[in-house]
């Protein structure tokens, strides 16, 4: 899906004067930083004759092609010098452009707007996405992870609330045994849903610890955002705990999952939330590596109610926004308004 903020790297990847690679919606890309701070995104091809400009050198303002010398502006990408021009050629080197996308850092990512192939960028593009904190002092870190699948199966693994107790397993989490009925509302919002805020799940010590820490309920709020954001904000009394989990496209059969997190639960270390939070993007990993086993072999896949329904207004969202930007009628949303959900996890 273009016209969207993708995280293209950690803003960590990128420094002093070095060149950094990057693929996003199978577009290759190069990125950096100028020698005011600033990062940049272009795409990573040469318009005269297609080499990478990653092989090029960079001076913090333009990157110079290694093939024939010529020099683009990083933060425009237009055209500076071609050098084997005389003063006989009158070629306007100023309207030459190599393929250039909007760029911003957030949350410690280094964000790249993909608009469409070959089209214009908007007049008005919003800003790129942030975490939301609720305190001037908190602690945050990063995850990531490769798998091996299309952006929708991550997507939809994403959203899925029934296979927690059977992928996550663990004595610190939850078991097998645990399952039961569950019920939740949903709402629609503007090019998503909500889960509207709730008690989290019983089963869930880490949950009940922080309600003891508290001696206050404590509530779950998690939405899903077109193209590719799970938002999860966890409260209870004065202390809290979001996190902003993305699936990236990278080509049509592996994505990425980045996913960061911030709170002030001072009895947290990042190092130990660390550990939790691998184990489980590792065990969603191990499942999407066996799941991309069988799509191999393209066979028949169901969606059922209630559990699946998340995964089904996806589709029906991405699928009525690509119309909405075919014919330039409105988006219709899937959902006529709150609902009421139950499935066994």
């Amino acid at each position: 899906m273009r016209d969207f903020w993708y995280p293209a790297m950690r803003s960590n990847e990128i420094t002093g004067k070095r060149l950094a690679t990057a693929m996003l919606l199978e577009v290759p890309l190069v990125l950096g930083r100028t020698t005011d701070g600033v990062a940049f995104a272009m795409r990573d091809s040469c318009p005269h004759r297609g080499i990478p400009l990653s092989y090029g050198r960079f001076d913090g303002r333009g990157i110079e092609c290694s093939y024939h010398g010529w020099k683009f502006d990083a933060c425009s990408g237009r055209c500076l010098e071609v050098p084997s021009l005389t003063n006989q050629d009158k070629l306007k080197v100023d309207r030459i452009f190599a393929g250039h996308y909007r760029c911003e850092e957030h949350d410690g990512y280094v964000w790249v707007y993909m608009n469409a192939p070959g089209g214009r960028e908007p007049e008005t593009v919003p800003a790129a996405p942030k975490l939301v904190t609720f305190s001037e002092k908190y602690k945050i870190t990063h995850l990531s992870c490769d798998l091996p699948s299309h952006v929708d199966q991550g997507i939809i693994g994403l959203m899925d609330p029934a296979h927690g107790p059977f992928v996550h397993q663990s004595w610190f989490w939850r078991s097998k045994h645990s399952i039961h009925e569950k019920q939740k509302q949903f709402e629609p919002i503007p090019s998503g849903f909500r889960m509207s805020p709730h008690s989290p799940s019983s089963n869930s010590w880490p949950y009940q610890l922080l309600k003891k820490r508290t001696g206050q309920p404590v509530t779950t709020t998690i939405d899903f955002v077109l193209p590719n954001r799970r938002l999860e904000e966890i409260r209870s009394g004065n202390l809290w705990f979001t996190s902003q989990t993305t699936v990236t496209p990278v080509r049509r059969d592996l994505c990425r999952i980045d996913f960061v997190a911030a709170w002030n639960l001072f009895f947290l270390p990042v190092w130990l939330f660390r550990i939790f939070g691998s184990t489980f993007l590792r065990q969603d990993q191990e499942t999407m590596i066996q799941q991309a086993e069988g799509l191999k072999h393209d066979p028949h896949l169901m969606l059922i109610d209630d559990a699946d329904r998340p995964a089904k207004w996806y589709f029906a969202l991405k699928a009525n926004l690509l119309e909405s930007r075919r014919t330039g009628a409105p988006m219709s949303h899937p959902m006529s308004g709150p609902v009421k959900l139950h499935w066994r996890s």
